[in-house]
């Protein structure tokens, strides 16, 4: 499974709209989910697209990266971090490390 990261989203854009935006371009997708605040409900501007393959996520990136919709440019790139599938794309300085050095 591959997670794509979606930013540069008009707030008006639903889950369904975000999914569209890609079946609708041949592009078979697993979910896809846009984020919001938890106390409004209101888009953050963002969201995640899962794709079953690797190389449909990839041909989505280099497809949908930057295109026009809803009068903004989007960003298409490969998620990374937290939530993105399995631990690629996390570095050291993400992971947090606690110390008890002194403690008594």
């Amino acid at each position: 499974m591959a997670k794509l990261y979606v930013g540069q989203l008009a707030a008006e854009i639903t889950n369904d709209e975000l999914g569209e935006l890609f079946t609708t371009r041949g592009f078979p997708v697993t979910s896809a989910r846009v984020i919001c605040d938890r106390e409004g409900g209101r888009s953050r501007g963002f969201g995640f697209v899962e794709f079953a393959s690797v190389d449909e996520a990839e041909r989505a990136i280099e497809e949908l990266n930057g295109i026009d919709v809803q009068g903004r440019k989007i960003l298409v790139k490969e998620a990374v971090g937290q939530g993105a599938g399995g631990s690629a794309g996390r570095s050291s300085a993400n992971r947090r490390t606690t110390s008890v050095t002194g403690a008594k």
